[in-house]
């Protein structure tokens, strides 16, 4: 990424990794750090964070539809299904990445989504949980952390869970792209455009975040 913000043709600032390719500029306009809150679109963005590992996020992007025919359109209880025939199937792929943890770990990951659900919580709660008090406020790229205390938290309890690449600079990543946390830049149109993150890093309901987060990563954090 670069450190500037890029001002396109439309007359609309944006960093510099959504302002060169059409794909990625859509992607940042009408997607990235909008609020998702369902349990499928929270695993699908959590498999394609983890298949993104060592990748850039356009290697991803373009293969977004391939990824969600390979896996039953994240559709967590038929991927908690799948068996060794479909990761060889899945292996063969070239529509994805061909990278056998990962794949196995979207499987795993599945199926420990489900296993939430008995504790009467969905995958997307237990993200939402870790919202921080207030969101980063950068003015460049290089201001834009990697990783946050509620990220690590959140990784390791997901690492409790059975979660599998779910490291806390993959989870702050998903954090950013589910409007968990806001890090568009100072200046860009897309600051505080989710409704969940005012410009200035206050949460739009002043109070609420802080509790839930505290309440919840409290219960959450193992002995």
């Amino acid at each position: 990424m670069g450190t500037a913000l890029h001002t396109g043709d439309d007359g609309l600032a944006r960093p510099a990794w959504a302002a060169v390719h059409d794909d990625l500029r859509e992607y940042y306009d009408t997607e990235w750090g909008m609020p998702v809150r369902d349990e499928r679109g929270v695993f699908e963005r959590l498999a394609l964070e983890g298949f993104q590992s060592g990748l850039s996020w356009a290697t991803i992007l373009r293969r977004r539809e391939g990824f969600r025919r390979a896996f039953a359109g994240f559709d967590v209880d038929a991927v908690a299904a799948f068996d060794a025939a479909d990761v060889d199937r899945l292996l063969a792929d070239t529509g994805i990445i061909r990278h056998r943890g990962k794949i196995e770990a979207t499987i795993s990951n599945a199926r420990a989504t489900i296993a939430l659900r008995a504790e009467g919580i969905t995958l997307a709660d237990l993200v939402w949980s870790y919202r921080p008090a207030r969101t980063p406020m950068p003015l460049t790229a290089a201001e834009v952390p990697t990783t946050s205390p509620e990220s690590v938290a959140l990784a390791r309890d997901l690492k409790r869970r059975g979660f599998r690449f779910v490291g806390p600079t993959t989870m702050f990543a998903l954090m950013e792209a589910l409007g968990v946390v806001d890090t568009h830049l100072l200046g860009s149109h897309r600051r505080g455009s989710s409704g969940v993150w005012a410009a200035d890093g206050r949460p739009v309901e002043e109070g609420t975040a802080a509790a839930s987060a505290g309440a919840v990563a409290g219960r959450n954090t193992p002995s």
